[in-house]
């Protein structure tokens, strides 16, 4: 039983010796050579015998290639090629060595399997050599022994005799494979090399090799939500989608993942879409390929969202300025400290202070002191993306501080302002008055330690910051200002008090309005017109004008009992006779028919006829009978001798769009164009009297306008 259980045992592990290896392999050589493998798992570490006098190596090529099963079911591997040549020194005839380790075949028995297969080996004398070649990958390594002959025949030292290739060493997608080379020659040369296999961006791996088989990702962005299809799959396998921000600083966690079916759709807000969002589908399959998309890199609504969530927060800690960026993803920024002297104006860079943003934690600006007009700006695609200032926190110094920057290695001063370095000088702390007037002063105190340093460098050649008190330098300044205030209210008081009357009016003016008692209450006017319709529309329009300003105007020829019972004429002599008795104002309205009957009646004058109209003391019953057109020529019959000896207060109002000039027998009372002179007839109305202390402007444009209305018409 022993001797039966010990002879199971020799034929399993024969078996088990005969089943080592890939049964893929495949070994060739060139012509003249002849090659076959006499193991495919040798025992990596195993040294051949020698020294011998075999082949040498010449060359070490690796090349890409496919291991296939099926038409889709290939696996990646590398292939080893072997340059051989004769040794130098080599002569005679070299013994054929049986390494210890490795199973010797016998000649010409079952066990060769030469390459090319040309039956039995040749009789001429060869030279055989032992060649061991492994691969090695991080996690895995495989060694073969093949055997070589090479007849031996006239031929220089290290000339090329052929090439041997074995077919092939496997190794996963994207992994580097080391390929080592040795002989049993003398000296055991060797030859190594690293080579990559290629990974799924070979053409030849994408159809071939099922990792490299993976579907792809279409995105169909829309304003509300992002649809996510996953295409090119194979229909009823299982995928899981994943989403995440793709992040240096890998604060997003694994992100999220949904798993689903063949054909699947997934739909994202368009509230979570930024520039780091990434995609990653792969099939439910052990070491499967991950296929990776990043859509949303260069997506401008994207960068927009992420600015608005990004935060700026600086920390004032002691006396270092320190500053963090915080946001949902990796920030291509820049952080630029800035001095703003007023609030929401112009932020004046640092020099040498930049700095690129570096992940999330507090960054600091190489010990900035902070000061409260210290601000931090994000720069980003050539302007700025956020800021945040000091302004609103209790720290040394003044919001007027000035800022100075002192060269290194130099004594000279300037002042950071408006974007340049403006040498004490020039400077003018107003902008106006004499340059280079509190250079000295500037200079004490920065000499004297009065001025605040708020960053230096640490070598003794870089450039100097200061911050210096501005204030106690224009108080004098702003003294000199509020005397100069104080006097000029002193004066504009006086001034005042001095025209207190014309002050009153003015006030009073601009309070009038029309519903309140007017400047000219308790006065009276007589207007006298022709019998026109032009004439009557302005006679209208001129007295519903003049009625807010307090002014009693009749008009004259008017309607009514007295007209009715004395006749026009009549009536209009005892108009005109009581407004001379009481110092009535009579104004004479000229339209076109009022000119022509006054160059009538001053016609009728110049020849001694008689002139139109009844004396002043005619009586209602004495009154003649007058035609309406001659109303006007009677009414100058009573004003003209008025006028020519300067007794009553006559005033002339021309209608300018159709009177262009006053008749010359009325020239001798003021004339005033309507609507254009509309202020100067209103205070002509006033009199002397209430003329001072008046201003007739808030009434001029209502006049004026309602001239022009009834003229239109």
């Amino acid at each position: 039983m022993r001797a039966l259980g010990r002879l199971l045992l020799l034929l399993l592990v024969a078996r088990v010796a005969g089943e080592r290896g890939a049964p893929h392999d495949a070994l060739a050589c060139s012509q003249g050579l002849a090659c076959r493998l006499l193991d495919t798992d040798v025992l990596c570490g195993t040294e051949p015998p020698g020294p011998g006098h075999g082949l040498s190596l010449s060359g070490l090529w690796l090349e890409p290639a496919l291991r296939c099963a099926g038409p889709t079911a290939c696996s990646p591997c590398l292939e080893a090629r072997l340059g051989l040549a004769l040794p130098p020194g080599s002569s005679g005839q070299p013994r054929r060595p049986s390494p210890s380790g490795i199973p010797r075949a016998q000649d010409g028995g079952e066990g060769e399997q030469w390459s090319p297969v040309d039956g039995a080996a040749s009789s001429q004398p060869n030279i055989t050599t032992l060649l061991l070649l492994s691969g090695h990958t991080y996690t895995s390594s495989r060694c073969v022994a093949v055997e070589v002959q090479a007849p031996l025949a006239p031929s220089l030292p290290g000339r090329p005799l052929g090439w041997v290739t074995f077919r092939c060493f496997e190794a996963p997608l994207g992994s580097e494979l080391h390929v080592t080379a040795y002989t049993n020659s003398h000296g055991r040369q060797r030859l190594s090399q690293w080579q990559r296999v290629p990974d799924c961006s070979w053409p030849e791996a994408q159809a071939a090799v099922p990792q490299c088989q993976v579907p792809r990702l279409h995105i169909s962005p829309g304003p509300k939500e992002v649809v996510v299809e996953v295409q090119g799959a194979a229909v009823g396998h299982s995928y899981t989608l994943r989403l995440y921000h793709n992040q240096s600083h890998s604060t997003s966690g694994p992100g999220r993942a949904v798993t689903a079916s063949s054909p699947m759709n997934y739909s994202l807000p368009a509230d979570e879409v930024l520039p780091c969002l990434c995609l990653q589908v792969w099939p439910e399959t052990q070491d499967s390929l991950r296929a990776t998309l990043c859509p949303f890199s260069h997506d401008t609504e994207a960068w927009e969202r992420l600015w608005a969530r990004s935060q700026l927060v600086l920390h004032a800690v002691g006396q270092v300025l320190t500053c963090s960026l915080s946001a949902p993803c990796d920030l291509p920024a820049e952080l630029v400290p800035c001095w703003q002297p007023v609030p929401a104006g112009p932020c004046q860079a640092l020099p040498g202070l930049q700095q690129p943003n570096v992940g999330q934690g507090p960054q600091d600006f190489g010990g900035l002191r902070p000061h409260p007009n210290l601000c931090v700006q994000v720069w980003s695609n050539g302007r700025v993306q956020l800021i945040q200032c000091l302004r609103d926190r209790a720290l040394p110094g003044r919001p007027d501080d000035l800022l100075l920057l002192e060269p290194g290695g130099n004594t000279s001063l300037c002042v950071l302002e408006q974007g340049a370095c403006m040498p004490l000088a020039s400077f003018t702390s107003t902008g106006a008055g004499h340059p280079g007037l509190l250079e000295r002063e500037l200079r004490r105190d920065v000499a004297a330690g009065q001025c605040r340093q708020i960053w230096h460098t640490e070598n003794s050649t870089g450039v100097v910051l200061w911050a210096c008190p501005l204030h106690k330098y224009l108080r004098a300044r702003w003294a000199l200002a509020w005397m100069g205030v104080l006097l000029g209210a002193s004066c504009l008081l006086l001034l005042l008090l001095l025209k207190k009357e014309d002050v009153k009016g003015w006030l009073k003016s601009l309070r009038a309005g029309y519903g309140s008692e007017g400047p000219l209450q308790g006065r009276r006017a007589l207007l006298v017109h022709a019998v026109e319709p032009a004439a009557e529309r302005a006679a209208c329009a001129l007295m519903a004008a003049l009625r807010p300003l307090g002014l009693a105007v009749v008009a004259a020829p008017g309607g009514g009992s007295g007209v009715a019972t004395w006749g026009p004429l009549p009536w209009l002599h005892a108009q005109h006779h009581r407004a001379l008795c009481d110092g009535d104002t009579i104004i004479l309205l000229l339209t076109p028919a009022a000119v022509a009957a006054t160059h009538e009646w001053d016609a009728r004058a110049g020849a001694g006829g008689p002139s139109p109209g009844p004396s002043h003391g005619a009586g209602p019953d004495e009154a003649p009978t007058v035609a309406p057109c001659e109303v006007f020529a009677a009414a100058l019959s009573c004003a003209m001798p008025a006028l020519v000896v300067g007794s009553g207060h006559y005033v002339v109002a021309r209608l300018e769009a159709s009177v262009p000039v006053v008749p010359p027998a009325l020239q001798t009372a003021p004339a005033f164009a309507l609507p254009s002179e509309t202020g100067a007839f209103l205070r002509a109305l006033a009199g002397p009297r209430q003329r001072r202390g008046w201003w007739p402007e808030p009434y001029v444009v209502a006049v004026a306008e309602g001239l022009q209305r009834a003229v239109g018409e």
